[in-house]
């Protein structure tokens, strides 16, 4: 379940609170009963190595090659589409 950082606009309270996707947010503080604000940041996600991009997957042989002929074929398309 997700973690969801709040911040209390009256004194100014801050936590963390896990809760299911399909909870409702959090609106009173439980310090002084103010009203609470979703905070946003960062996420804690990065992406490292190979595999992220259209041509990582390719293999390195003839990948060149299926490029070319499929640039062609749309080149041709879209060539014969503004001719008609």
């Amino acid at each position: 379940m997700p973690t969801y950082a709040y911040a209390c606009t009256q004194c100014g309270h801050r936590f963390d609170a896990v809760q299911s996707f399909s909870d409702d947010a959090l609106t009173a503080c439980p310090e002084c009963g103010g009203q609470l604000r979703k905070q946003y940041g960062s996420i804690g996600v990065t992406f490292n190595g190979g595999g992220f991009y259209r041509t990582d997957s390719r293999a390195s042989s003839g990948g060149g090659e299926s490029t070319a002929t499929s640039s062609k074929a749309e080149t041709g398309s879209s060539s014969a589409t503004t001719s008609a």
